[in-house]
């Protein structure tokens, strides 16, 4: 009844190979995430930072310094804890020029593990 009409679907491949042998997918390598910012962050959390941050439409606040412990990291916000005054903060990283560590900087790369 269906004749040639309708055609068996096709489904892409991987785009990854897998190596020969019996190896099963889950044990392939697939590349880790990149270095972004939130990433390093988040290896570095415990701590001590400088983060500097500009904020354009403030003028009270149009640049300012947040002295503390890196709390967490995500995507687009920052959290320091201040241990001098006892205040939290929640920095968006669109306002984060850059951050100067107090401590040597734990960098993890797809193809090394490094502090600096």
């Amino acid at each position: 009844m269906n004749g040639n009409y309708y055609q068996n679907p096709t489904f892409p491949t991987n785009n990854y190979q897998t190596p020969p042998g019996n190896v099963s997918v889950n044990e392939v390598n697939i590349p880790m995430e990149q270095s972004y910012i939130e990433n390093i962050l988040r290896l570095n959390k415990g701590r001590k930072v400088k983060a500097y941050v500009s904020y354009p439409d403030s003028s009270a606040w149009q640049n300012k310094v947040y002295e503390g412990i890196i709390e967490e990291a995500g995507k687009d916000h920052l959290i320091i804890r201040d241990n001098t005054n006892n205040l939290w903060y929640l920095i968006r990283i669109i306002y984060l020029n850059y951050v100067e560590f107090m401590e040597p900087i734990i960098y993890s790369h797809s193809f090394s593990d490094k502090t600096y």
